[in-house]
């Protein structure tokens, strides 16, 4: 199944983790993938290898979303090398773990710049060219449930998520007339090279043992709720936002607390 078989999309933050996971699911669905990355060229080039033996066509992206005139770029030579540009997924984040009134502000700016602002830059440049173009296009920005969970030591992070799902919901609106879709992904803890920044393998497995659904949730599982949302097929769908978390928004201890009578197996 190639349900965007044709299609022309670019990622940011794609050279790994959730984001190369999105470039890779997009081109098997046959979509023309523009990888963007600001650091290693040999992942992101691993990245374009993958999506390559798809048949389809990928080229690497180099940019800091953090700056609006190297975003407007990479979107502007994607429509040129792939002849348009269809779906547009911002992933690309940055964070420090810092209690605000300690925190570093060189790095809790940066985490708003890229978090935020980046996410902003890649969605008004997608959609002026969609616009432009008259393309029915697929915009989807990926979130967190940092947006509405206040995670200490995250105070940077956890303003520039809240404040991208609120940008989601009013691009959806003023771009529904246009027929462009904006969406939102939340994923939950996911398994990625990012989590090694904070954690130690072993905290990792400790702690993903204990999450409802025992493991830490797979890139790829992630990629696929995307690709769904990108597919035409989801034409109906916009203003929303998926949840992919394996029960972490549960009330799992709530549900503990319940005593079942006797009798009751």
């Amino acid at each position: 199944m190639t349900p965007l078989k044709n299609k022309n999309a670019i990622v940011t933050g794609a050279s790994r983790g959730i984001g190369a996971a999105i470039a890779v699911a997009l081109a098997e669905a046959g979509a023309n993938v523009a990888i963007n990355f600001v650091g290693s060229t040999v992942e992101a080039e691993n990245v374009a290898e993958q999506c390559r033996s798809y048949g389809v066509k990928a080229r690497l992206a180099q940019a800091d979303i953090g700056v609006q005139s190297e975003v407007e770029r990479i979107v502007a030579e994607t429509v040129d090398e792939f002849g348009g540009l269809d779906i547009a997924v911002s992933n690309a984040a940055y964070s420090d773990r810092e209690l605000f009134y300690e925190a570093d502000m060189d790095g809790f700016e940066k985490t708003i710049q890229v978090t935020m602002w980046g996410a902003f830059y890649l969605l008004r440049a997608a959609a002026r060219h969609m616009i432009a173009t008259q393309t029915q296009g697929a915009i989807v920005i990926v979130s967190s449930p940092h947006s509405w969970r206040p995670i200490p030591g995250a105070m940077a992070y956890n303003m520039s998520k809240a404040a991208i799902d609120q940008m989601a919901r009013t691009a959806a609106t003023e771009l529904c007339s246009k027929r462009i879709r904006v969406n939102t992904m939340h994923p939950g803890w996911i398994d990625t090279p990012g989590e090694r920044k904070f954690f130690s393998e072993e905290k990792l497995a400790e702690k993903g043992a204990e999450l409802p659904w025992g493991r830490l949730g797979k890139p790829e599982e992630i990629a696929r709720g995307v690709v769904f949302m990108c597919d035409p097929a989801s034409d109906y769908m916009t203003g929303s936002s998926m949840l992919i978390d394996g029960g972490i928004e549960l009330p799992v201890e709530e549900m503990h607390r319940l005593e079942m009578p006797e009798n009751v197996s």
